[in-house]
């Protein structure tokens, strides 16, 4: 077998000697051995550490990760929310205008037609007035050629008859004309 130690035989059995210094060089063989696997614990135990320490501080940064990914998650959903509530608002209060601005529409539809049919009425009652004005006008033409006609008739007449009774036919007409615009006024 391999690594059998053999002991050099004595009187009373093996040789004291090297019994002892095999039992030594096994102990300091083991002292290394032990050392070796000591300082093997050692360096095991530092790496544990090491990542003991990186595991909580991974754990840590999950914590925060997972903390401010929840946060995020949350926010989103709020912001999500409000800009739903916002975009509701705003179509509402669209709604609301349209319906003002068809309304105020309407009304201006309203006061358009009402305009005219006033000008319509003014226009008709102006055409009656022109009218009656023409008329008029057409009577004053008649008077002055009635006074025209008078006056070549009274040719012989002194000049006096023939201007005191055109003052008076133009008198009468204009009395005729300024009644009638009065009464028209009112």
């Amino acid at each position: 077998m391999a690594g059998e130690k053999r002991f050099g035989s004595s009187l009373f059995g093996f040789k004291k000697s090297d019994v002892n210094s095999y039992i030594e060089k096994i102990l300091r063989e083991f002292d290394e051995k032990l050392k070796e696997k000591e300082s093997e614990i050692a360096d095991l135990k530092n790496q544990c550490r090491e990542f003991r320490i990186k595991y909580e501080d991974i754990a840590r940064k999950t914590d925060k990760v997972s903390e401010d990914r929840a946060k995020i998650a949350d926010v989103l959903i709020k912001a999500q929310e409000k800009a739903e509530t916002i975009v509701e608002e705003e179509k509402n209060q669209s709604i609301e205008e349209r319906k003002k601005l068809s309304a105020l529409t309407e009304k201006e539809r309203e006061k358009l037609v009402d305009i005219k049919q006033e000008i319509k009425g003014l226009k008709q009652e102006l055409t009656k007035v022109l009218k009656k004005y023409e008329e008029e006008l057409e009577q004053v033409l008649e008077s002055s050629e009635e006074i025209s006609a008078v006056f070549d008739k009274t040719e012989s007449t002194p000049e006096k008859v023939v201007e005191d009774e055109a003052v008076d036919i133009i008198t009468e007409l204009m009395e005729g004309l300024t009644r009638n615009t009065s009464s028209d006024d009112k």
